[in-house]
């Protein structure tokens, strides 16, 4: 199985719900660093999983979809709790719906929050 990845990093805010998070039930900030994985068994005709070119149009686009923005304020967050997990289930899920490359058989995004907090969604297809 070959394995290409590609990171980017933003900063958004959130502020956690349905519980006592204590500071994390206050609005602020992660810098959060995207890390997305794709998978696959067979290269294209040109020795290629993927092209990373569109993989990092892609993952830019999306990137700026969250950069700067409170993610209890948007609607894929309607009725959830702003966790890494769901964040990183939310990405995962739109990247797989962008991504067209008929080779891949699995994306994984890795999130981390910080420099010791992460969190990973595995979506095979």
């Amino acid at each position: 199985m070959y394995t290409v990845a590609v990171k980017r990093d933003f900063v958004a805010q959130h502020f956690l719900i349905g519980g006592d998070w204590g500071a994390e039930n206050d609005h602020h900030s992660h810098h959060y660093v995207i890390e997305l994985q794709l998978e696959g068994a067979t290269l294209d005709q040109h020795g290629y999983l993927v092209d990373i070119v569109d993989i990092e149009a892609n993952l830019d686009a999306l990137v700026a979809e969250y950069r700067d923005k409170t993610l209890n304020d948007l609607p894929a967050f309607a009725g959830l709790n702003p966790s890494i997990e769901h964040f990183s289930r939310i990405l995962c899920e739109t990247l797989s719906e962008r991504i067209a490359a008929p080779n891949i058989s699995v994306l994984t995004v890795k999130l981390w929050e910080n420099e010791i907090a992460w969190a990973a969604y595995k979506l095979e297809r």
